[in-house]
């Protein structure tokens, strides 16, 4: 959708302006914030001219289950006054990829069939930094359909060793 990307932009360029000396934290709760605002049921609610940005602001902070910081309630105010509030999750998207370029780094999701200990996490992540020259952001997602292994998206790289794939190789080496 491009006229979200467009709209989401000159909001996640002036929310990373202004919290260039915290990004790490302002990413938390926006990740946040954008994950709660994908629900439907929250988008009907703040689309209705009956609910104050006040109500809907305590509806987030309710579903967070902890106070957002005052930057955080300010963003949403602002949002929320300009109905924009469909486009958090794209602001969040854009805010995350100027935070990465300032960083140097690059968002990695690893999906595994099994779960994934912090030690096998650090040195998978150490192992995957190597492999796509760049610092790496990970994010675990387990997907048992994935039989074993791992499969890693950075980007537009995908590095599939799953059994799944070997199985789908064979296949089509077999059918050919």
């Amino acid at each position: 959708m491009a006229e979200i990307a467009t709209i989401a932009r000159p909001y996640a360029e002036a929310l990373f302006k202004a919290s260039s000396a915290d990004l790490s934290g302002t990413a938390a709760w926006l990740d946040q914030v954008a994950a709660i605002a994908g629900n439907p049921q929250l988008k009907a609610f703040a689309d209705n001219p009956k609910a104050s940005a006040d109500q809907v602001i305590g509806v987030i902070s309710g579903v967070a289950g902890t106070q957002l910081p005052a930057a955080a309630t300010n963003f949403l105010a602002t949002v929320l006054e300009n109905g924009r509030f469909a486009a958090l999750p794209e602001i969040a998207k854009q805010f995350r990829a100027l935070a990465n370029a300032k960083s140097g780094s690059s968002d990695a999701v690893v999906q595994s069939a099994f779960p994934i200990g912090a030690a096998e996490l650090a040195q998978l992540g150490t192992t995957l930094e190597k492999r796509f020259g760049r610092k790496l952001q990970l994010t675990v997602q387990q997907d048992p359909s994935l039989i074993g292994g791992i499969r890693v998206v950075v980007g537009d790289e995908v590095l599939d060793t799953s059994v799944k794939a070997r199985l789908e190789q064979m296949k089509v080496a077999l059918s050919a």
